[in-house]
Order: structure tokens, then C-alpha cells, then sequence
């Protein structure tokens, strides 16, 4: 029995992360973290099907494009390659979406090494696995969660150039933050923090003498031109779509949105910080030493660190922008950092073994609860589109097949159905709502289906006015083992190829 004891894993594990094959065992240990998650989400969310963020980036990966009418490229160039490799189903996803907390650890690790000693460093990869944008959130794969190795990266490559001046990992820094813009423009905050830390620095004339800072601008202008020129081309159409969404918001909204933004990021942080603080007991000179050192390096990884997270609110208040918590999701590779590297706060072996104690138990605790949460969604009622998308799918696929040979190229209708459905459906067709319209005699040629909410009128009733159009009206019911689903009723519009 000694080997169901949980403590005895804790303290193999520390031994494997300190041995001579370190790096071995972290990249073991971290695909088993990214499989345990990735099964819980499979389990856990087998009620409910794929989330909408993760079907719609599936619709711009089958239109591959240097920008999209909602955001950059990045995401959907990723699930492309992803499902090129792949199949195409729920657990596949989800083990892609845990992929970049996973890498995002890997990188944590690494770059630690210059500030932390070997305790610190497995302590600070093992508390950044408790926190939730590093397994529940980052389930649900879309721009933010792409955002978590880009950054890491980037800021990682960033403070070895300014230390070393050197032309290769300047010109990574540079390809970095091109990758960040490509996947969000909320990245503009870290280039703009990592400039501004820079420039406080005390070794600022030593960098901008050197050509480390040009070499990472040009790569990053050269990597980020094919997006640029594609928005010029598209009037700017992603920045039109966040102000509409995002912006245009009253004074006390911004301030009260950017006080929830700290409140919320600070929340999901909580769990790490408290173990150190309760663990190190640092004295109140400690904890100015860890919140602002006073030696170089660690300043500058501080100055990395807060910036990033400080400069979004102030930019959210000055241009009357709704931020969210949940954007602070990239924010946190420097944590570890920040926590642990002062040499006033004092980390035990027996401190590491508790921490990695809870890192293993709660993947392992969590599964066991997930077939129990996937019941309470089915109980408490999933939505539609989502949980009925794969049945629906098999629907539309089976009634394409009576009617044609071809393969099935177009989805159209209701957006939210149209992209649960094109993810679902064997033939991977292209989602037609909000995407670049296909030429009107292909789109003839390859005929369409168009599925819609029958309570929707004005959708049903544009869809069966196309030419040849069959319109078959479908009610669908999911059941999770014995609890029932709630039924839902479907308009599918059906127009066959025509020459």
C-alpha cells in the first residue's frame, strides 16, 4: 500500500526534478499533466460538447487567412496544424488546449533557472499548476489560452537579450512578439511593458547602444507585416469589432470593469501566494525585496512582470474599454519569479514536497470527481448547440448523403449552429457566417446546408427561399446516460450542387 501514499510520489518526483536527468522528468511529468487534464475535460464536459470559442476557431482554421473579422491568425493556424495531424473529436482538442499551459510551464521552467535555486524552481513550476487559467480555463482552447506560451516566450527571450545582447535570442524576442500580436492584440500590453522596463532599467544605455533592441524590431516587423498588410486591406475591420464590443463604455464602467480586472486576476493567484507567504513567512524588508528588488537582474523580471499586468487598466480607463480578469491569463510566467527569487525568502525541502504534494492530488482528485460534474451539467440543462451538435451533425450528414455523393463544403445559417455543426460533421465543410464568402458558382457548384433555431423565422425563412432548397424540420433530444436532455428543434436546408 505504501505506493497509494500521495506523499511518497511528492518526494520521487522532487528526487527525479533534482537528479542528473532533471530535464527528462520535467517534460515526463508535464505530458502526464497534460493528459490527466486533458481526460477530465473529455469526461467532465461529455455532456455538454464543444464550447462555442473552440468551434469557431475550428471554422477559421478550414479558411485559413492572415486575420480574421474578431482576431488575429494565430489560433486558428495552430488548430489547422493541429488537425492536419489529428482527428477531429472532443478529446483531441482538449489535449491541444492543455498543450499550451503545458508548454507555458515547460518555458517557466527553463527560464527560471537564472533566478531560482533547484528547490525554488520545482516549488514555482508546482504552484503555477494551481492555478486555474493553467488547467480549467485554459480547457477551453481560443486566443487567450494561445497567448500563454507566446508570451512566456517572448518574455523569456526578451530578458536574455537585454542581458546578453545577443543577435539570436534578440531576433527570437522579435519573432515572439510578432506571435503575440498574431494572437491577440491584448499583447500590445507586454510590448508595451517590456519597452517600458527597459527603459527604467539602470543598463538602458548598454542595450540601446547595442544592436539587440533593432535586431528584435526588425524581426518583429518582418514576421507581423503579412497581418499588417492584411488589415490595411481590411480597413482594420478586428479593432472595429473590439470597440463595438469592448469600448465606447462611461467613466465608472471602465474603473469598475479595470477594479474587477485586479480583483478577479489576484483571486486566481490567491492559492500560490498564500502557500508562499504562509510557508516562507517573510519579513515586511522580504516582502519589499520580493515585490521590487533592488539588484538588477531580478528588477528588470520584476518591471517585466508588472507592467504587463498594471498597463491594461490604465489603458482600459483612458480609452473607455471593459477588461475582464480572464485576459490576464499570459500575465503570469514571471510569478514564480517574483515569489521565490529573493534570497530573504527562505524555501524548504519539506515546503517543495507539500507543494507538489497538492500539484499531483488535485489532476488526480478532480478526475476522479469528473463523470459526478458531468452529470450536474446534464442536470442543470447544457446548451443546445453545443451539447446536440454531434447528433445534429450525424443528421445533416446522413440527410447530404441521400441526396448527393459529394462531399459536404459549406455550412451556413445560424452562426453559432453552423460552426458546432461544420466541427462535428465527418466532410470538415467550411462555415459560411461572418467568414469570406466563397465565388457564387463554386458555392453552386458544391451546393450548401443551411441549419437554423426553428424559432428563428428570419433565418428559416431566408434559407428556404435558395433555389432548390429542401427544408426538413428536425427535433433532437441528448441523453446523458439516464438523465434526459431537453429536446430542441432545428430548421436543416438543404441545397443540392447544381451546374
Amino acid at each position: 500500500m505504501r505506493i497509494l501514499n500521495p506523499m511518497r510520489w511528492a518526494v520521487g518526483l522532487r528526487r527525479a526534478l533534482t537528479g542528473d536527468r532533471r530535464e527528462r522528468a520535467v517534460v515526463l511529468t508535464l505530458a502526464v499533466y497534460a493528459v490527466l487534464w486533458a481526460l477530465y475535460g473529455f469526461i467532465a464536459k461529455s455532456s455538454q460538447g464543444l464550447h462555442y470559442d473552440m468551434t469557431e476557431v475550428i471554422a477559421w482554421s478550414r479558411d485559413l487567412s492572415w486575420g480574421y473579422l474578431k482576431h488575429p491568425p494565430l489560433a486558428a493556424a495552430i488548430v489547422a496544424l493541429w488537425f492536419a495531424l489529428f482527428p477531429v473529436g472532443e478529446f483531441s482538442y482538449y489535449l491541444l488546449a492543455m498543450l499550451m499551459p503545458t508548454l507555458t510551464l515547460w518555458i517557466v521552467w527553463r527560464l527560471s533557472a537564472d533566478y531560482l535555486d533547484a528547490e525554488k524552481r520545482i516549488a514555482g513550476l508546482a504552484l503555477l499548476m494551481l492555478i486555474p487559467f493553467f488547467n480549467f480555463h485554459a480547457l477551453k482552447f481560443n486566443v487567450n489560452t494561445v497567448l500563454m506560451p507566446v508570451w512566456a516566450l517572448t518574455t523569456w527571450w526578451f530578458l536574455v537579450s537585454y542581458r546578453r545582447r545577443d543577435a539570436l535570442y534578440s531576433a527570437l524576442a522579435g519573432i515572439g512578439a510578432a506571435l503575440c500580436m498574431m494572437g491577440k492584440y491584448w499583447s500590445v500590453f507586454l510590448l508595451i511593458g517590456l519597452l517600458v522596463a527597459a527603459l527604467i532599467d539602470r543598463r538602458r544605455g548598454d542595450y540601446f547602444r547595442s544592436p539587440a533592441p533593432y535586431i528584435t524590431a526588425a524581426f518583429g516587423l518582418v514576421v507581423l507585416s503579412p497581418h499588417l498588410i492584411w488589415l490595411w486591406q481590411h480597413d482594420f475591420a478586428p479593432f472595429s469589432y473590439a470597440i463595438g464590443i469592448h469600448g465606447d463604455k462611461p467613466l465608472g464602467g471602465t474603473i469598475i470593469a479595470a477594479l474587477g480586472y485586479f480583483g478577479g486576476s489576484f483571486g486566481y493567484v490567491a492559492l500560490p501566494v498564500i502557500l508562499v507567504l504562509a510557508a516562507a513567512r517573510p519579513s515586511q524588508p522580504a516582502l519589499a525585496d520580493m515585490m521590487w528588488p533592488p539588484d538588477e537582474k531580478r528588477r528588470l523580471a520584476a518591471a517585466s512582470f508588472w507592467l504587463p499586468f498594471l498597463l491594461p487598466a490604465i489603458g482600459a480607463i483612458a480609452s473607455g474599454t471593459e477588461i475582464t480578469s480572464l485576459w490576464s491569463m499570459p500575465a503570469w510566467t514571471l510569478l514564480p519569479v517574483l515569489l521565490l527569487s529573493s534570497p530573504q525568502v527562505k524555501w524548504r525541502e519539506i515546503d517543495t514536497r507539500r507543494v507538489l504534494l497538492l500539484a499531483i492530488a488535485l489532476p488526480l482528485l478532480i478526475l476522479i470527481a469528473s463523470p459526478l460534474i458531468a452529470i450536474m451539467v446534464q442536470r442543470k440543462g447544457p446548451p443546445p448547440a453545443s451539447a446536440q451538435a454531434a447528433l445534429l451533425a450525424q443528421q445533416i450528414d446522413y440527410q447530404w448523403r441521400l441526396i448527393t455523393p459529394q462531399v459536404l463544403r459549406f455550412v451556413g445559417g445560424d452562426e453559432e449552429v453552423a460552426y458546432d455543426v461544420a466541427a462535428y460533421s465527418v466532410d470538415r465543410p467550411r462555415a459560411l457566417p461572418n467568414m469570406p464568402a466563397p465565388d457564387a458558382t463554386e458555392l453552386r457548384h458544391s451546393g450548401q446546408v443551411l441549419v437554423c433555431f426553428a424559432s428563428d423565422p428570419i433565418c428559416k425563412n431566408a434559407a428556404a427561399k435558395l433555389p432548390g432548397a429542401r427544408v426538413i424540420e428536425s427535433s433532437i433530444v441528448r441523453n446523458f446516460w439516464r438523465f434526459p436532455g431537453k429536446p430542441q428543434s432545428y430548421t436543416i436546408v438543404i441545397v443540392p450542387p447544381r451546374r
